[in-house]
């Protein structure tokens, strides 16, 4: 049972304690991811060398593998890195980027999967049905109902089939571990104007995921905290276009506070979405 009142006051955690996350993400996103783990309190570290990754992991308190940018070489350096973390107790999160694209890029994540204890997958609807063999079109920014429960069936669906937490992004977002499950609803539309929004989410869930050992917790509050960031910025520079919200966006990762979680995010139980006995 998710402790609602406990999630706003992770992000004094963060602020205290800086935890280090290890990126092993895309090089179109990393001098953002960097910044943006910056502004919220953590301490960002970018490693990709094979030969160094599994020593860095261990100083780490979360490890966040990205295949936006994919290669052969950066893939079994991110199964080594894995594999470290699992031994040494540091959760792993993997952004299937572009999953679907092609074989090649769909095959790495699953084997990623299969190597590695994985302890949450983040992906758009499109990239989470194709790891579960699925083809789930993405049609944009829909905020229906329907569309919802759609992104809360396939999460589950995902997390059912792939053994670990799922979180399905989209106008509102989903996390489920295949039981139990959130919908959180905060965020803004101009989120998705700017390159490299989505992997910054999972490399700031990573944060979360390094205060607070459940992840069902620490899931729904990053999420929550970076929907109500991008609502701030949004009213504060959301008339002037994304490249002005981009910056607005890092300054109000740097200012949240309890209260901002508190103010902006709206958080439903998945089963609300379901008729009696249906998930």
């Amino acid at each position: 049972m998710l402790n609602i009142k406990k999630l706003p006051s992770l992000i004094t955690r963060i602020h205290e304690e800086q935890p280090l996350i290890h990126n092993m993400t895309n090089t179109v996103v990393t001098n953002f991811t960097a910044n943006g783990l910056f502004s919220l309190g953590a301490s960002p570290v970018m490693a990709y060398a094979e030969e160094e990754v599994a020593e860095m992991v261990q100083n780490a308190r979360a490890l966040v593998l990205n295949i936006g940018t994919l290669t052969t070489e950066l893939l079994n350096a991110m199964i080594v890195a894995g594999k470290a973390a699992n031994v040494y107790g540091v959760p792993v999160l993997l952004d299937p980027v572009g999953a679907g694209a092609t074989s090649y890029r769909t095959d790495a994540a699953l084997r990623i999967i299969r190597e590695v204890n994985v302890t949450l997958i983040r992906g758009n609807a499109g990239e989470i049905s194709r790891l579960i063999g699925e083809f789930m079109t993405v049609k944009g920014v829909d905020a229906g109902q329907i569309e919802t429960l759609e992104r809360a069936q396939l999460a589950i669906r995902a997390a059912r089939t792939l053994g670990t937490a799922v979180i399905v992004s989209g106008p509102e977002d989903v996390i489920t571990d295949g039981d139990t499950g959130y919908v959180v609803k905060s965020g803004h539309p101009l989120l998705t104007r700017v390159t490299g929004t989505g992997c910054l989410l999972t490399s700031v869930i990573g944060a979360f995921l390094a205060v607070e050992p459940s992840i069902m917790e620490a899931g729904t509050a990053g999420l929550g905290f970076y929907g109500a960031a991008a609502l701030q910025a949004a009213e504060d520079k959301g008339q002037a276009g994304p490249g002005s919200f981009q910056i607005a966006f890092l300054d109000e990762l740097s200012k949240l506070t309890p209260s901002s979680f508190e103010e902006y995010v709206t958080v439903l139980d998945i089963h609300s979405l379901f008729s009696k006995g249906e998930i």
